[in-house]
């Protein structure tokens, strides 16, 4: 399926929930979200259907996130039925990792063929600081039970952020060097009406990779799947890779094959555009395959050129990321 501007859109991400068990100081206030109640959102059911639907017209890959999705109740059972579409070839999960060991096992079983671990810092004060809550170790042990059962990539999302954890860079690509690790530095992004974010903390990812070639050799390279926006380099003598997610200085918007579906079923075609299809609402009044369809198609026609995000969040977006889906 092609969007109006040539674009192969292939992907689908969603959120099956707007709770999580962190509080990301750039994503969620402290006191939380007022949470959606069980009969606004997306039944597991209804996400499997809708999943069907979207590989009707080319929808090939499948990212599960949140909020953080691992707290939504039979989460395996979900991907297992993703799973049965024959269609689709890859489904990921983005998490924050608190809660993956003790379900490791049954996601593999289930058909989750890769993980994305969020981690900002490996700092114990500074975790603590930055999640507002103290659960460092939990997820280190879960980014290594995920190379231990053979999912892979195995990658880990980094907002780098000035004057908090751009001292850990190189720890962090040490990481890539010494494990079959795929570390991606992101951009710092003005993401919801939170004032955590400012322009002086955000550090381009030029200024990350000259860091990172004070010690390593890079040397440009491609992941065999799930490389999505990050353009990725090898180093050399190391077995895993850096990437680098450039929403800020560079946009990669021309090459975006995805669209968002939310927790309460809202389709959007991008982060920033406030603009969605009520997938629910067709839910609920017994709209058919076809139809479903139909609005996949118009979210799809909808979806910009590129994104506006350096114009800000802006007033009138009334949703915090973890309300989106990351």
């Amino acid at each position: 399926m092609l969007d109006t501007y040539n674009r192969k859109i292939n992907y689908l991400r969603i959120s099956v929930t707007d709770r999580c068990n962190l509080r990301c100081r750039y994503c969620m206030p402290e006191e939380g979200i007022t949470k959606l109640e069980h009969d606004e959102i997306l039944s597991l059911e209804d996400i499997v259907r809708l999943v069907r639907v979207g590989a009707g017209i080319g929808i090939r890959k499948i990212r599960l996130t949140g909020g953080e999705p691992l707290i939504r109740r039979h989460i395996t059972q979900l991907i297992a039925g993703i799973r049965e579409i024959p269609e689709i070839d890859d489904i990921a999960i983005t998490t924050n990792g608190v809660l993956f060991c003790s379900m490791a096992e049954e996601l593999k079983a289930a058909g989750l063929d890769r993980v994305n671990f969020s981690l900002d810092t490996m700092v114990a004060e500074k975790f603590e600081f930055i999640t507002r809550r103290d659960h460092r170790t939990e997820v280190k042990k879960a980014i290594f039970k995920a190379l231990e059962l053979g999912l892979d990539p195995v990658k880990i999302n980094t907002v780098a952020i000035k004057g908090f954890n751009d001292d850990e860079i190189l720890a962090f690509a040490k990481l890539a060097y010494d494990f079959p690790l795929h570390i991606r530095f992101i951009e710092f992004m003005p993401i919801g009406d939170l004032l955590f974010w400012s322009q002086d903390r955000m550090i381009s990812s030029e200024q990350i990779k000259e860091r990172i070639e004070q010690r390593y050799e890079l040397t440009p390279t491609k992941l065999s799947k799930g490389s999505g926006p990050a353009v990725y380099f090898k180093l050399s003598g190391g077995q895993g890779t850096i990437g680098f997610i450039t929403p800020m200085s560079h946009k990669f918007c021309s090459e975006c094959n995805r669209l968002r579906l939310t927790a309460e079923g809202k389709l959007r075609g991008c982060l920033y555009d406030k603009r969605e299809i009520d997938l629910k609402a067709a839910l609920e009044s017994k709209s058919s395959d076809e139809d479903l369809k139909k609005l996949f198609i118009q979210a799809i026609s909808l979806k910009p050129s590129e994104h506006h995000m350096n114009e800000g969040w802006g007033k009138d977006n009334l949703r915090k990321m973890s309300q989106i889906g990351g």
